[in-house]
């Protein structure tokens, strides 16, 4: 069994509310400290304190990629910061095996007016890289980052994205044993973010990850457990992946979002069937994978419309199209009047992963001079796919196989 790099037994940490009663806390902790005094005033909540994290446990050895999750503010960031030793938990004790790097803030660390090349031997030097480590490893650095022509420049001639490539690539050539990333992914292209990909492939087999990000992509593609953070409490257990994004789904709010109405067309009512089961207003409606589903419409007119296209686009639990109903040509044809109308869309059995999905409705007028939107509102109706069955994308294709 590989070995534990990384070990976090009820970590807690609190903060105040108030700038002026935290200053006075921090001076009476100190003189605690100072004095030898028993101090017991980390174990509970003293007046405008909260609990930012709270009784945290996990492992994550060597070869994992352990994901932190939750909303904003759940305590995602305070955490890593206390496994980089930026912040001191309060309770708790956390081990840390081998060397670190991180990349917790955007370009943190760096000094503005220096270059590039000088920021790197600074950040190397904070990461445990000796001088002369770094002037071998520079060209690789360099190559990675991307920054070649720019790498002589003060730091404050970068973008954002510039400097977290700088930072992020200063971070994996390290050769830490431990990696901690905090939506390190989230800024800059696409090839770029292939290439953090590649390089933390390759990195997992000999390091210990911890990886915060929003992105539930993300995190189903790198991580091997998952703690979901709520409240500065950990909700998931078992760490299994697949329970975890639920997990985190379920406590999100889900509504209706952008509406687009020209005062042509209404939306009067849209429920979702499966079988005998017909949604009700404002439910998250669930089905079973391998359902089927049946898309029940009513809208509204109010003036004579030429023919009318109707389309039904759903989308995933990160708000990404993923497929299209767009047979318009046989919704119907000719002018319809105005008033209220029905129509029904039957999709048959569904192949979906597990999780949350909405569908977004549009209604378009085809004139002579040209296309005239009458309708659109993005995330109309959600529903819920239940199953066991969980891959990288959102469709799974049913198919036959054969051997020879």
């Amino acid at each position: 069994m590989s070995e534990i790099l990384i070990s976090a037994d009820k970590v807690s940490k609190k903060f105040c509310r108030d700038l002026r009663t935290s200053l006075r806390y921090g001076i009476c902790d100190l003189l605690a400290a100072y004095t030898g005094m028993s101090n017991r005033t980390g174990q509970v909540l003293r007046d405008k304190e909260f609990w930012a994290v709270k009784d945290v446990s996990f492992e994550v050895r060597r070869g994992e990629c352990l994901g932190l999750i939750g909303h904003n503010g759940s305590g995602k960031s305070t955490l890593l910061k206390m496994l980089n030793g930026l912040l001191r938990p309060d309770t708790g004790r956390i081990e840390m095996r081998g060397r670190v790097g991180a990349l917790i803030e955007l370009g943190a660390g760096f000094n503005p007016v220096l270059t590039g090349r000088e920021n790197i031997f600074n950040n190397g030097a904070l990461l445990g890289m000796s001088r002369l480590n770094v002037r071998n490893k520079m060209e690789e650095i360099v190559e990675f980052s991307e920054l070649g022509e720019f790498i002589d420049s003060p730091v404050s001639f970068y973008s954002s994205g510039m400097r977290m490539r700088l930072g992020f690539s200063i971070a994996v050539h390290s050769d830490p044993d431990i990696l901690l990333l905090d939506e390190v992914l989230a800024v800059g292209d696409l090839g770029f973010t292939l290439k953090c990909y590649n390089k933390m492939d390759e990195l997992q087999q000999k390091t210990a990850m911890v990886f915060v990000s929003h992105s539930m992509p993300k995190i189903a593609r790198m991580c091997t457990g998952i703690v979901v953070m709520n409240a500065g409490c950990s909700i998931n257990p078992s760490f299994d992946v697949s329970a975890g994004i639920s997990k985190y789904y379920d406590a999100q709010h889900f509504a209706p979002g952008q509406r687009f109405d020209s005062g042509v067309a209404e939306l009067v009512g849209i429920a979702l069937r499966s079988g005998e089961h017909v949604s009700q207003p404002g439910e998250i409606f669930e089905l079973c994978e391998g359902e089927s589903l049946d898309i029940l419409l009513t809208l509204k007119l109010h003036r004579p419309v030429q023919n009318p296209k109707l389309w039904l686009v759903f989308l995933d639990r990160e708000q990404r199209g993923f497929a299209e109903i767009g047979n318009f040509d046989k919704f119907h044809t000719g002018p319809l009047s105005p008033g209220p109308f029905s129509c029904s869309v039957v999709l048959g059995k569904l192949s979906l992963n597990p999780g949350l999905y909405s569908i977004t409705l549009g209604l378009h007028e085809e004139a002579v001079s040209g296309r005239n939107q009458l309708l659109r509102i993005q995330s109309a109706v959600y529903f819920k796919v239940n199953g066991k069955k969980q891959g990288w994308v959102p469709i799974q294709i049913d198919t036959r196989w054969q051997f020879s």
